[in-house]
């Protein structure tokens, strides 16, 4: 298990059975960066990664 692992469950035990937009989580990974730049990066790359989930050329 990874440390982030724990952060995941808590997410997921607290709101997991909301529903939200991705409009509401850009904000709030927007928020996020705001608030602790050193950050930038990984979230940078989780938005990348969530967008481009569906993309077939990225399964090569």
């Amino acid at each position: 298990m990874y440390f982030t692992d724990r952060g995941i469950e808590e997410l997921e035990s607290r709101r997991g059975e909301e529903e939200v937009s991705f409009e509401w989580l850009a904000e709030r990974l927007r928020e996020f960066v705001d608030l602790n730049p050193d950050f930038e990066i990984p979230v940078e790359r989780l938005a990348t990664w969530l967008a481009r989930l569906d993309d077939e050329d990225d399964d090569e």
